[in-house]
């Protein structure tokens, strides 16, 4: 029997992770759940929000459920270590961005298509009145590297700095004090940036996308974007029937809205890629519909991209919408093969929609309070019920 690594984490993580093993189960996939810990709680009792545990069953079993997770800033994360750890030299790093780059799960891919029915799909007006566009975009996010690749000063060392005063641009910083100085980094390799992007075009080809945009910022950012886009016009050569765009970040939001239904694959560095990603995401209903894959050479974890949302963990029953945490499940079966069970999972997420007898809060535009259920909103228990009805 397959064994698959489950890591709840924080909050609302807590509450989705569950209802999709439910899923899972109910849509015939056997396998073992062998809960690994991680969070924020780990954080406060050993310093390490990512325990040397947790990667130890990453290494043996491959593959992980990751429900979500809450970070908080520098001096917030300090504050909140037990008194015994405080002045010992530990610094918070968020713990899937540390199992990322341990794992060099440097392939992230987040689907944003809209299904039929859903109440919180974009509408925009046209001349006759108003129009639904099909969105169905697959943003590959480069997963390691980029502003994300943790590679930064508060207060920077000597021969840090003067390594990057031999910058003529540094001029501009000369009179700074180095205690009013932070610096961050974007990291961009050759290495790196071939895998996602031949990743694109490859996912382009299987299932017949007609173009890959590489967005980026090349014209301002020239090293760094600027390898990208160069690279993507190599890779693009070797695939003659797919078109190569590329768009600026900032034009790229502005466009979302436009014509959305243009955009097929769409590859990014990190940041953008987040970006970009969660503004594909609001066209789809927003981050409960919102899934991802994590994917290295071995190691690949399978997560929803909403955060772990505290307030939300105690309600009870609870309120959240499943969808996005089930539909990264269904990521995870395309990835061991087991294509007919995701794809039976899908249908059923599809019909429940379309139908519109059970909605969670958001899909019925509510606040997120627990009165919610009392208006008729289903709560995650109830939609994840739905969800196996249809199977």
């Amino acid at each position: 029997m397959r064994k698959i690594v489950s890591m709840p984490g924080d909050g609302i993580g807590k509450v989705v992770l569950p209802e999709s093993i439910r899923v899972l189960k109910a849509a015939g996939f056997e396998a073992e759940y062998i809960h690994a810990d991680i969070g924020w709680e780990f954080w406060k009792t050993e310093g390490n929000a990512l325990p040397q545990r947790t990667i130890d069953l990453l290494e043996e079993h491959k593959i992980g459920l990751f429900g979500a997770i809450t970070s908080k800033p520098k001096d917030a994360a300090a504050e909140e270590l037990s008194p015994e750890l405080r002045d010992k030299g530990f610094v918070y790093f968020s713990p899937i961005v540390g199992m990322r780059q341990h794992f060099n799960l440097d392939i992230c891919i987040r689907p944003c298509k809209a299904f039929k029915g859903n109440p919180l799909n974009f509408i925009r007006k046209s001349n006759s009145g108003f129009e639904e566009p099909e969105v169905d975009a697959v943003i590959f996010r480069q997963n390691t590297e980029g502003l994300y690749g943790g590679i930064e000063w508060t207060n920077p060392p000597k021969n840090v700095r003067d390594a990057f005063e031999t910058h003529p641009k540094m001029k501009n910083f000369k009179d700074t004090p180095n205690d009013e100085l932070a610096i961050s980094t974007r990291i961009v390799t050759k290495k790196a940036s071939t895998r996602i992007i031949r990743a694109a075009f490859e996912y382009a080809k299987k299932y017949n996308y007609k173009n890959v945009t590489i967005c980026e910022k090349p014209n301002v950012l020239r090293e760094t974007s600027g390898m990208m886009l160069k690279i993507a016009r190599e890779i693009s050569d070797e695939y003659p029937d797919i078109d190569l765009w590329d768009t600026n970040i900032d034009a790229q939001m502005m466009w979302l809205t436009k014509n959305p239904e243009d955009y097929g694959v769409i590859v990014a560095e990190n940041m953008f890629g987040d970006i970009i990603s969660d503004g594909f995401a609001g066209l789809v209903g927003g981050l409960g519909f919102a899934c991802s894959a994590n994917i290295g050479d071995e190691v690949a974890v399978f997560e929803p991209t909403h955060g772990s949302a505290p307030k939300y963990e105690t309600f009870d029953p609870p309120i959240i919408n499943p969808i996005a945490m089930i539909l990264s499940a269904c990521m995870m079966l395309d990835h061991i093969q087991e294509k007919e069970k995701a794809q039976k999972i899908r249908v059923a997420v599809a019909k429940v929609i379309e139908e519109g007898k059970v909605k969670t809060y958001d899909m019925m535009k509510l606040r997120g309070r627990q009165d919610v259920l009392q208006n008729g909103a289903a709560s995650t228990k109830e939609m994840a019920d739905e969800i196996i009805s249809k199977l």
